[in-house]
């Protein structure tokens, strides 16, 4: 596996790769590799000749009270992790090198990023959507993939593709669980023993969701009720948002269907966590069986 460090040097690489009539896919990462990051790389190397790993905590969207100075690092932990993957090049570029003292553009997806993050959090997809359209120009990729646990994000970088004539295609891979239900996520390493077992009421919510979905309710304001007070029989927990939006437009649905999503995102102690559940059929779900940890379709 080569490691690259500077943008012009990957662009050189991801060139060359193009001249041979190889293919790339990418995998954007912020890092503190888990087997969520690690499906992603699997996934990608069946898509492409070769795969891309980009390894950046992205300054541009964190919030000024956000977690941006203690996200977890671990450099060599997670250099070991992708060589195990075959992953052939780990891209980890220098903040100085991605956003440099003149750096003063930026890309807006409007309308999908006005709801659910995009509204408890201001300006934090533009800092996604920027830094994907940079990466995306680096790389040069044919397939980028992303973990459908940040469904919105998916969504946005899926619209500004579209938007812009990208001749990529935007695979999303299904949730990976931990055994017990939780999402995986580099942000769990936060979590102290009590607020590890309280994150579970985001996975019995979702659960409870979709039993009550395929049972046939499909009232949204009485599934919101029911979802909530499974999440706040936890003291330590407080919800930032619970919402049921369709799929494609994350527009709010006052009566549930299949194209339905259930969306939330709480605050266990000090820590944010999401999670979402399609209560219909995942577009994706064809790769939950790649993956065993993966439950159903969420």
């Amino acid at each position: 596996m080569q490691i690259i460090r500077r943008s012009a040097d990957m662009t050189h690489w991801s060139r060359k790769v193009f001249t041979s009539g190889s293919s790339i896919a990418l995998v954007p990462t912020m890092g503190y590799f888990h087997e969520g990051h690690l499906s992603l790389m699997r996934h990608a190397e069946k898509l492409a000749d070769q795969v891309v790993v980009s390894l950046f905590v992205n300054s541009l969207q964190f919030g000024p009270q956000e977690d941006l100075g203690r996200y977890p690092r671990n450099f060599e932990r997670d250099c070991r992790m992708a060589a195990n993957e075959d992953v052939d090049v780990l891209f980890t570029p220098a903040d100085e090198d991605m956003y440099g003292p003149d750096f003063n553009s930026r890309v807006l997806v409007d309308g999908l990023t006005n709801t659910l993050c995009g509204k408890q959090r201001p300006g934090h997809f533009e800092g996604v959507t920027t830094v994907v359209a940079k990466l995306f120009n680096i790389v040069k990729p044919r397939f980028a993939v992303f973990g459908q646990k940040d469904f919105q994000q998916l969504s946005v970088i899926r619209k500004m593709v579209r938007d812009l004539n990208w001749d990529i295609e935007i695979v999303g891979h299904p949730i990976v669980r931990e055994h017990d239900g939780l999402a995986m996520s580099s942000r769990n390493t936060y979590l102290s023993e009590k607020e590890r077992t309280d994150a579970l009421c985001l996975y019995r919510g979702i659960e409870h969701a979709r039993a009550r979905f395929a049972a046939g309710l499909n009232d949204t304001e009485q599934l919101k009720d029911e979802v909530r007070d499974i999440i706040l029989a936890n003291p330590g927990v407080s919800i930032d948002y619970i919402s049921v939006v369709d799929k494609d437009t994350l527009a709010d649905k006052e009566i549930m269907d299949t194209n339905s999503v259930l969306a939330l995102a709480v605050r266990v102690g000090r820590t944010r966590l999401i999670d979402n559940c399609y209560l219909g059929n995942a577009p994706d779900a064809e790769n939950e069986k790649d993956d065993k940890r993966c439950n159903g379709t969420c």
